[in-house]
């Protein structure tokens, strides 16, 4: 692979480790992200430090943001100091953030005004598969692009997958994100009734792992869960975010989704109950209060 040079903006829980993976790979990298802290401990490891996004944009042929929502996008790329003032014609905009297709859409055509080409190019795998770099990466946008791309991808990624035009990848994601929920919301109603009927849910987690109920989100979870560790992973703050995207989203376009709604209070009770910051996997202490029974161990 020739060795690029590429901008990371962006270097939080998911942001730092895939900076991090490109470091190893041996490209050139420049990061920013407004806390300085953790500039510098990319800076430790071989980055070049930038002074603002637009800085980093002005030394790379390639730019990575990875950021909360639609409006930080939005601030960093299209802002004062944005990536857009220091990019040049041809320059390659990756925005792996998780945000709305339509915001997407919005940012890329600003993009384009000026010759820069974007990919929406969300992610799913949480912090473990961002440090191992085998993320989960859907990516919307043209195909071209796509191809160019695909091998940088491919350092933070075990699967990347072109899904269609510029927002299709956030339209994964969505999907993505609303199965997720789905998924640890009915571990947590099982796993709260085993617990309180008196059966062991380590056990019924090892007698089920193997049928239709197993999947990668009880296999992911259900060990955390049996331990009590909420430590995040994936906030339930920013599921919160997702599905709040993916609702807005589904009724624009006429869809009904009355299970995300559901799960989207949930995690709404949970966020006003101080539990906000912890992994979504501790969705499961919301039906473990409604029903005063423990599902952990010890």
């Amino acid at each position: 692979m020739t060795m690029k040079k590429i901008g990371f903006v962006g270097l939080g829980i998911m942001g730092k480790p895939m900076a991090m993976n490109l470091l190893k790979a041996g490209h050139s990298l420049t990061v920013y992200d407004i806390v300085s802290e953790k500039i510098k401990e990319l800076v430790a490891a071989g980055a070049k430090a930038g002074a603002s996004s637009k800085d980093v944009a002005q030394q790379s042929e390639i730019v990575i943001t990875m950021l909360p929502n639609s409006p930080e996008v939005k601030e960093a790329v299209l802002g004062p100091g944005g990536v857009l003032e220091g990019a040049k014609s041809g320059t390659i905009l990756i925005d792996m953030s998780s945000i709305a297709p339509l915001a997407s859409k919005e940012v890329a055509e600003h993009a384009g005004q000026k010759g820069v080409v974007m990919l929406d190019a969300p992610v799913s795998g949480g912090e473990p598969k961002a440090v191992e770099g085998t993320l989960a990466i859907m990516v919307g946008g043209p195909q071209e692009t796509f191809d160019r791309v695909k091998d940088i991808l491919g350092l933070m990624g075990a699967s990347v997958t072109r899904v269609g035009e510029i927002g299709s990848g956030n339209m994964t994601k969505l999907a993505n994100q609303i199965i997720v929920a789905l998924n640890i919301a009915a571990m947590s109603e099982a796993m709260v009734l085993a617990a309180k009927a008196g059966v062991d849910p380590e056990k019924v987690f090892q007698a089920i792992r193997g049928g239709l109920a197993g999947s990668t989100v009880l296999d992911a979870k259900m060990p955390l869960v049996l331990k009590g560790n909420f430590k995040p992973g994936f906030r339930i703050e920013l599921h919160i975010k997702d599905l709040a995207n993916a609702l807005d989203t589904a009724h624009e376009v006429g869809v009904p989704v009355p299970l995300s709604g559901a799960v989207m209070e949930v995690m709404q009770a949970l966020k006003v109950d101080g539990k906000g910051a912890d992994d979504h996997g501790g969705i499961i202490q919301f039906y473990e209060k409604l029903a005063k029974a423990q599902v952990r161990q010890g």
